[in-house]
């Protein structure tokens, strides 16, 4: 059985009740849950939450909440892996069998079910236990620079002071929507970053981090330039 589990505790504080909140007219949620149905990839798209508000949102939008999330798992210091091997132990106790796992987080309004049949596609590839969103950096990292204390600055990598950026080698970020795996690899807490993962690549602008007040503005404006291309 395959199942996306969309983790999406009660307790955000930078943005509160995040998960739920409006975005362009929905629940933030439902847009993970609406992608996942879309793509035809799974049995169950379930949510894993502590609040009982967001499970009636989820209901609402076609997920199903088969268990309250433990407060033990509902912390900020819970890890999405402990979040997703508590859901695969869970249906292990009812005597079901999990196959593959799909952690697609709460906070992903630009995923697109054609990306979720991607990484489905590319987890099933052999010696591949993980496949996940990415995105370039806009910014070379090896030209990338701190502020000391006593207000000046360092580059992290000065051997490449003098290197032209189309020189550098690109690099890549997590792109922050999902994650596919094999059930068992979830259960063992394997690695994500590692050799036997593979990345979907989505273009920059399908990738924004939802953190703070100011993340939001900036996505509610990418999403609505996104809708009007349409």
């Amino acid at each position: 059985m395959k199942i996306a589990i969309i983790p999406a505790r009660g307790g955000s504080k930078r943005i509160p009740r995040k998960n739920i909140k409006l975005f362009y007219g929905k629940p933030m949620i439902a847009y993970s849950i609406e992608a996942a149905i879309e793509s035809g990839c799974f049995d169950k798209v379930i949510v894993s939450t502590d609040d009982h508000e967001i499970a009636e949102v989820a209901k609402q939008y076609g997920a199903e909440v088969p268990f309250m999330r433990p407060k033990n798992i509902s912390d900020d210091y819970a890890t999405t892996m402990d979040v997703i091997q508590h859901a695969v132990q869970w249906y292990e106790q009812q005597g079901l069998s999990l196959t593959y796992v799909c952690c697609l987080y709460a906070t992903a309004p630009f995923v697109q079910s054609k990306d979720l049949q991607k990484g489905w596609e590319i987890v099933q590839q052999p010696d591949v236990k993980y496949a996940f969103s990415a995105t370039t950096f806009p910014f070379p990292i090896q030209r990338a620079i701190k502020l000391l204390d006593s207000g000046s600055v360092s580059m992290f990598s000065p051997e490449y002071e003098l290197t032209r950026s189309q020189d550098l080698e690109e690099s890549y970020h997590d792109a922050g929507q999902f994650y596919w795996g094999e059930a068992s690899a979830f259960s063992q807490k394997l690695a994500i970053f590692s050799q036997y993962s593979r990345c979907v690549i989505l273009p920059r602008k399908q990738v924004q981090d939802i953190d703070t007040a100011e993340d939001w503005e900036f996505a509610e404006a990418l999403f609505a330039l996104k809708t009007r291309e349409v």
